[in-house]
Formats: C-alpha cells, structure tokens, sequence
C-alpha cells in the first residue's frame, strides 16, 4: 500500500536524540498536538502535564516563572506575561470587582499611578494613595471595602523605602491583601514572601532580563486560590508573553545575579560622588546615612541598597537638558535596569502626567533625575556624570 505521509505539511515529529541541547529551546509554537481528545481532556484537567495553545502556557514561559519561583521562593508557581504593567493589571483588574477600594503607595510607577487615579475608578473600583512609609496614614485610609494595598519596597523616583513590616501587620489585622511590586529592589535585595506579602509583581523587562531587549512581567500569589484566578484572568485577557522574549529573559537571568552587585557597587560610589559635586542639590540613595529612609533600609536590605541613584540638580528645565544632552555615551532614555547607565527624568517621563505643584509636592523638580546604574567602570562613570553637572551649571 503506498505511504502517502509524505504529502501531508507535517507530519513529523522532532528527530530522536540520546543527548540534551544545553540552551533552552525555542519553542514558537502556539498549537501543541495532542494524540486523542481523551488525552486533551486529561491535561485540560491536570492529570496529565502538557500544553495546549500558547495563550493558556508555553515551555519558555515555564523555563522563567521556574528560576523566578525560586528566586522569590513563592509558594507556588508564578505567572509570565507580556509586561510589566500586565502582570500589575492582573493584580488590580482580576482580584477586584466594582464596589472594592485598594491603597496605594503615592509613588508608585507612572502607569500603575494611572491605573490608580484613571482606570480603576473608570470601573467602579475606588483608590487612595498613601505614603507607604507611613504606617498610620495606611491606616487611616482603610474602609470595610479595602481589599488590597499595592506598595514598592523602594519607590519610584525618589527612592522611598516602605514600612513593609508595619504594613505585613496592618494587613492582617484587616483582612486586607498585601501586594508588593519588587522590581527596583529584586529578590537579590529583598523577598516580599518572606516578609508576609500575598502578591509579588515583577517587570520582567528592567533588571532580571537586564538588556532592553525583552518586555516581561511576573506574578504569584501565596494563597493558591488567588494564584489560580490570576492564571485565568491573564489566559482570558491575553497576556501572555512571547515565546521569543521568555528565551532571551532566561539567557539574562542566568548573568543576572553578577550584573546586580556590579551595579549595585557602582551606584555606591557614584551616589557618594555626585553628593561631592558643586550644582547638586541633593542626593538620594539609601545606602548613604543621609537618605531619610536609610535605618529602615539596612534593617530591610539588608546591606542590599540596588543600583537607582536619583538626585536633583540646582536650576530648571534648561539645566535639565544641558545634563542629559552633556552625558556623554550615557542614554537618556525612560527605563531601567540596562546593563548600561540610563538617565531619567520624571517631570518628562514617568510622571508627566502630574501637575508641576504634584511633582513638588512628592519631591520632583524639574532638577529632578533618576540613574539607573549600568556595568560601567566606576571612574569612567563618575567622570561623565562629573561633566554633565558641570554643563548643567553653566547655563
């Protein structure tokens, strides 16, 4: 009888092999065959491990909630998805409901403040933003229809540290969900689980990935009712990552751990040095004595102070872009966590959208800038920097 399998488009499988390839596969597909649909029903009901189509879990998303699950020691598996910002908006629009209130911390990341003070309310779902250092203002916010409060450990720009422990406590007490974005400070510096959180958010995209190449996010729940509604509502709402970025967000995870301490010992120095500089205004970093979070971040940190650098430069718009346009080889650019030194500056980025007495009123001048510190030569990197304040001050 003729073999006619030649002329079907495929019908083979992958080729036999006694041995492994080292580096995770590529897996692009988005249909996964199974043999029968008995054997569909079985891994739909999880008797069976298997994939089915790429939107509900693929291997290479796999691969890297894996190596997060372990890193933040969640108590179960975490989520992948497409952003940063997904994995937030699976948090605020899939474990809440018209009627509920969540806190905020008032320096959280541009679009997580947006989704705070525009979206959410949009659907019925009220906010309220709070110091998160200030555990009685937390407090004082609670309803009987809170359901949750969304902190970072360290905030974004001004670099903040929370009272994670007062608000572990307070959470509790009130039956509320504690949800800890840890991206600035990454399960190197701090494990949210360990410290009582019930969620923990990653942007994938800034330093575990680490090269601006890759947008990604992350999220896992302690409770595992909880983990598996933030499972459902990414498959349904399409937030699934690509296979393509989960393959490169493996490769700089696994350089990831170097990349930290290197940054993290660079932005020590230069975070001193920029405090030295004639035209600097103030420094901000939390491993210096004079940040005013700083006994709170050793006893938090522990000694792990990360790699955002923020400070703010005497003058104004004009001394702003004299800075940015004199950093030689530096990129001024809205993001973090590059294995290059990036600049930022929220009044024309992050919190543009503030008003100017906003932006006062949380410390953020138009003198205002961020640093993401790279994997630069320390003195390389402080002489740059050195140059750029001094052009600031000759406008």
């Amino acid at each position: 009888m003729k073999n006619e399998t030649g002329s079907l488009v495929r019908p083979d499988a992958l080729p036999d092999s006694a041995s492994r390839p080292v580096v995770t596969p590529l897996s692009p597909s988005v249909v996964y065959a199974s043999d029968t649909p008995d054997m569909l029903d079985r891994q739909y009901e999880g008797d069976l491990k298997g994939y089915t189509y790429a939107r509900e879990g693929h291997p290479n998303a796999d691969v890297v909630a894996k190596r997060l699950d372990r890193m933040e020691q969640a108590p179960h598996s975490g989520v992948v998805t497409s952003s940063g910002m997904a994995a937030v908006s699976a948090v605020l629009l899939g474990l809440t409901k018209a009627g509920d209130h969540v806190i905020g911390g008032n320096q959280l990341y541009g679009r997580s403040l947006r989704m705070m003070t525009e979206d959410l309310p949009r659907l019925g779902i009220s906010t309220t933003l709070v110091d998160p250092g200030n555990v009685e203002a937390m407090r004082a916010a609670l309803r009987p229809e809170t359901r949750m409060i969304l902190i970072e450990v360290v905030s974004n720009p001004t670099l903040q540290v929370a009272d994670v422990a007062g608000l572990e406590v307070l959470a509790r007490e009130n039956n509320v969900l504690l949800v800890v974005d840890n991206t600035f400070t990454t399960p190197r510096a701090f494990q949210p689980f360990a410290h009582g959180a019930d969620i923990v958010i990653h942007s994938i995209t800034k330093l575990l990935a680490g090269h601006s190449d890759v947008m990604l996010g992350y999220v896992a729940a302690r409770d595992q009712r909880l983990n598996d509604l933030l499972r459902v509502f990414t498959v349904t709402a399409g937030m699934n990552p690509s296979p393509f970025d989960c393959w490169l967000a493996e490769r700089g995870m696994l350089s990831f751990d170097l990349r930290f301490e290197r940054a993290q010992a660079t932005a020590a120095i230069l975070a001193d040095h920029l405090a030295t500089l004639k035209g600097v205004r103030r420094v901000l970093y939390p491993g210096r004595c004079d940040h005013p979070d700083h006994a709170r971040a050793g006893t938090l940190l522990k000694g792990q102070f990360c790699n955002m650098v923020s400070f703010e430069l005497e003058g104004d718009r004009s001394a702003a872009n004299a800075f940015a346009r004199a950093a030689e080889g530096l990129n001024f650019a809205p993001t973090l966590g590059d294995v290059g030194t990036t600049l930022s500056h929220p009044a024309s980025s992050s919190h543009r959208a503030l008003t100017p007495d906003q932006r006062k009123a949380l410390g953020m001048s138009e003198g205002f800038f961020r640093i993401s510190v790279g994997l630069e030569d320390p003195d390389t990197l402080c002489a740059v920097i050195a140059r750029a304040v001094a052009a600031a001050m000759d406008v």
